[in-house]
């Protein structure tokens, strides 16, 4: 417990649910230090100093990717020995649970293995830097100017700094808290947040001490209730220490679930700032609940009450077999907790339950009414030759989320509302496993398969009506095997249909219910089908692909057989002209046909192997939003035995031909000016 109370001002603002935000604060001064599963560029070497401390002379540690004293957990609990490595935070000082919890989280690290410096202040480049990396933008070493040159030319180009701040903008001066007011709500501004605001600050006793140019910034932050004040006072001139930051972090992860504006199933759509999730755990109430060990046959579980489960499995090990379970009514008061904690779900498995399903017949008419939801790590739901139907919107057929774990061997999978994944994940993900069965699904924004987990499918039968047919978010997996797969995503119903219409996206939301990293999607055998738009639609992430065998069937002819790019930012898919996409695509025994094009913010690391063919072109492009080009955009290795057949001119960075390739009258432009022709 905390020695006294916490008496620093709270920000709880929603951008930092964002992982990239989450672990771009305070590492190693003002450069952020990421946990062992993300991915960073170098620090600068050439920082110099910064306020509160020397930065070492020489290169950036070669271990930045780790935490000091070791790898932070992933979890906010984790082990209850856990010791602070920092010897300047002491146990009963006030900031220890909290920075404890901040450290833990993967959220802040320390100025060296063993200090944190609580008490130092933090700098405009400090607080801009981690913006900036909430935004999903990587910090990148520089060789010219100053190290934050870069962050602050992005917050002047979003307005998130400007020419009549009100006061002298100095990157490496200490802010007060009301100058950090200003710059947060700008931020916020400049990523859609719409705000309340109040009439006056006379609740505080110190209001009169807010500068002019800040009154507007702190009455909104006010009135949206994102600022509380100490002891009656906002303290508007005073500054903000690391100790108070790693505050600020903390409460806000508890406080805020941001989506992005018209997201796709992990965030479904909505304004900034999402659905208002609980940030804890929160499920609701069950008409049923099993707590005891037991086999349970042929019984009926029925709910129409609001946040209300019809059957929960509440650590218990259970076998369901012959069960009916229905949600016939009831409303869910919070979409996220709904989408997060199974709030509202049919049937529900949770705190390291173990169900085993079979023979069962599950329905929902219930809007935010999951058929069949694992929740947690722990916990296991087994489930064969069954049915699970649901109608309502935001209602999947079976959900996993939290690190729990879903056995799926035979089922007949339906639904019908919009973002209502047949097989779907969401905040925390976990470990899927299907092999047989059909699951379909009808709504808008509701692929067959939605991925913020590791989700295996094998011999089964796809189909998304009117959606793509297969998401993957941030840093999780969808591999297929002899699976056959369809979508038709609507050019105008889609929520990013004005973005890209596809048959298979990969991406990173930025939303907080996936961390970034490198997305995987592999098949193998099977079929895929896109009736409308491109097949492949990477954008703001790393992505591996691999294809075997697989038969590609893209119904519309006019559309890409992938498409790497950036996205405009209007989803909060990372910042315009820096939300490129990284692919390292395999064909292995493969047959692709169609046009591939490349921004000059992306790169495609391209092999074709084991006889694959590939018919087609391949293009760089310029990317739409203008951003800064990047090396080796297209890099295509062809081995032995394989064939690339050109359908018209190509421009790619560099060609490795071990295998042969079909010119057809066409060129090859090379990045250093290299024609290759017949």
């Amino acid at each position: 417990m905390l020695s006294k109370k916490i008496i620093t001002f709270i920000v709880a603002i929603g951008i930092v649910t964002s992982s990239t935000f989450a672990t771009a604060v305070l590492a190693d001064e003002s450069v952020p230090e990421l946990p062992d599963n993300a991915e960073m560029t170098e620090m600068p070497s050439d920082m110099g100093e910064m306020p509160g401390g020397e930065m070492p002379s020489g290169d950036a540690p070669s271990d930045m990717g780790e935490m000091p004293g070791g790898d932070a957990p992933s979890e906010m609990g984790g082990d209850m020995n856990f010791t602070l490595p920092f010897e300047d935070v002491a146990e009963d000082a006030w900031y220890y649970d909290v920075i404890s919890q901040a450290y833990r989280q993967g959220l802040v690290s320390g100025m060296s293995d063993t200090t944190f410096a609580p008490e130092n202040s933090v700098t405009g480049a400090e607080l801009l830097t981690m913006l900036y990396r909430a935004d999903g933008n990587e910090v990148t070493d520089t060789s010219d100017g100053n190290w934050y040159d870069t962050y602050v030319a992005w917050a002047q180009t979003n307005s998130i700094i400007k020419e009549d701040n009100g006061w002298e903008f100095n990157p490496e001066s200490d802010l007060t808290r009301e100058q950090m007011m200003v710059i947060i709500y700008r931020y916020m501004q400049y990523k859609g947040e719409t705000l309340a605001t109040v009439s006056d600050l006379s609740e505080f006793t110190d209001s009169a001490d807010v500068s002019e140019y800040a009154s507007e910034a702190v009455k909104y932050l006010v009135g949206e209730g994102l600022i509380q004040g100490s002891d009656g006072m906002l303290r508007p001139l005073e500054g903000l220490t690391r100790a108070e930051t790693a505050t600020i972090l903390v409460n806000a992860l508890s406080t805020f679930n941001q989506q992005p504006d018209g997201g796709m199933q992990g965030g479904m759509g909505g304004d900034m700032g999402g659905f208002g999730g609980s940030g804890s755990v929160t499920q609701g109430t069950s008409a049923y609940t099993i707590t005891e060990d037991g086999t349970y046959s042929s019984e009926t579980y029925t709910s129409e009450g609001d946040d209300e489960n019809a059957l929960r499995i509440d650590g218990a090990t259970v076998t369901l077999d012959g069960i009916t379970v229905s949600k016939t009514a009831g409303s869910s008061s919070n979409t996220e907790d709904g989408d997060f904690y199974g709030m509202n779900a049919a049937l529900l498995a949770t705190d390291g339950a173990n169900v085993t399903i079979t023979n069962a017949v599950v329905t929902s008419s219930a809007q935010n009414g999951n058929g069949v939801f694992s929740y947690g790590e722990g916990t296991v739901v087994n489930i064969s030759d069954s049915t699970i139907t649901t109608t309502a919107d935001n209602s999947g057929g079976i959900q996993t989320t939290g690190g729990g774990t879903t056995y799926a061997s035979n089922l007949t999978v339906n639904t019908s509302g919009s973002s209502a994944a047949a097989i779907r994940s969401d905040r925390g993900g976990g470990t899927v496993v299907v092999d047989g069965g059909t699951y379909t699904s009808n709504g808008y924004n509701s692929p067959a398969v939605y991925s913020t987990a590791d989700i295996t499918v094998s011999n089964a039968t796809l189909t998304a009506n009117n959606s793509e047919a297969l998401v993957i978010e941030g840093q999780n997996s969808i591999a297929l095997e002899d699976c056959d797969v369809s979508g038709n995503m609507s050019d105008t119903d889609g929520t990013s249909s004005d973005e890209n219409v596809h048959n298979v996206m990969i991406y990173q939301s930025m939303s907080g219910d996936a961390e970034v990293g490198t997305s995987s999607f592999s098949m193998t055998g099977g079929t895929l089908t896109g009736n409308n738009g491109d097949m492949f639609y990477i954008t703001n992430t790393h992505a591996v692909v691999t294809l075997s065998g697989v038969t590609i069937n893209n119904e519309d002819s006019d559309a890409y057989l992938m498409r790497i790019c950036g996205n405009s930012a209007s989803k909060g898919w990372g910042t315009a002209g820096a939300n490129g996409a990284q692919v390292e695509l395999t064909a292995d025994a493969q047959t692709l046909e169609g046009d591939i094009i490349v921004d000059t913010i992306s790169t495609l690391d391209m092999t074709l192997t084991n006889n694959s063919e590939f018919t087609g072109t391949i293009n760089i492009v310029d990317n739409e939003q203008g951003g800064t080009a990047v090396d080796n955009n297209a890099v295509i290795t062809i081995d032995e035995g394989s064939v690339w057949t050109l359908t018209g001119d190509c421009v790619i960075t560099s060609l490795d031909n071990n295998g042969t390739v079909n010119y057809n009258g066409y060129t090859i432009t090379l990045a250093d000016g290299t024609v290759l022709s017949e």
